[in-house]
């Protein structure tokens, strides 16, 4: 069994930052793609970033410049680092990650979805 657990969440005044981190926990797992999604009050859930287990990340064309998304393999975790946020930014944040398990041949299988609980972040005017 895989679990995201995301942290970093809080209260922040507008032109703050603050720091996301995601940890995948579990066994016999290879995470392939990870991201950020986050839902603001009566919205729907919206992608932040997303990156690769290697590449470029993707990023919403709207944060583009103030967040940045990176990952520890080693670690596998995923961060989003937010910079100048605006109250537009008050969300819950969510974990996501494609997530392959090992087979009993020791490979691994297709990537199955996986979402953390979600971290509050509120940015006061």
């Amino acid at each position: 069994q895989v679990q995201l657990v995301e942290s970093g969440g809080g209260l922040v005044q507008a032109g703050g930052s603050l720091r996301l981190s995601c940890a995948a926990s579990g066994s016999s797992f290879r995470i392939n793609a990870m991201g950020w999604y986050r839902q603001a009050p009566g919205k729907q859930r919206e992608l932040v970033a997303t990156i690769p287990r290697v590449g470029v990340a993707n990023y919403a064309d709207s944060l583009k410049g103030r967040f940045t998304i990176s990952r520890d393999n080693a670690k596998n975790m995923v961060y989003l680092q937010m910079n100048s946020l605006k109250p537009d930014d008050t969300a819950v944040y969510y974990c996501n990650a494609d997530i392959a398990l090992r087979t009993r041949y020791g490979d691994y299988g297709v990537g199955t979805n996986y979402w953390g609980q979600g971290t509050q972040v509120t940015v006061s005017s």
